[in-house]
């Protein structure tokens, strides 16, 4: 299984800006596609919890570090 990951240091209010805009944008995104594939499902509110959860915590700007780490299965979609 490939894994990717990439970190970011926030170690200034920009950089504490940057992470949140792109906390933001991701829960956008998220919420907008579980709108239209998953509305209503288990698994699209907890999905949508953890990203809000992550959204609002950037919301306060503190030092830190924003790591996105991205899994592939070795399995296809199902069609």
């Amino acid at each position: 299984m490939p894994r990717y990951e990439a970190s970011f240091e926030i170690n200034s209010k920009t950089d504490s800006y940057a992470a949140r805009r792109m906390l933001e944008q991701v829960y956008d995104t998220i919420r907008e596609e579980s709108r239209s594939v998953r509305e209503g499902t288990d698994d699209a509110d907890e999905l949508l919890e953890a990203f809000r959860t992550l959204r609002d915590a950037a919301k306060r700007p503190k030092p830190g570090r924003l790591t996105i780490t991205y899994e592939q299965y070795d399995s296809g979609f199902e069609d």
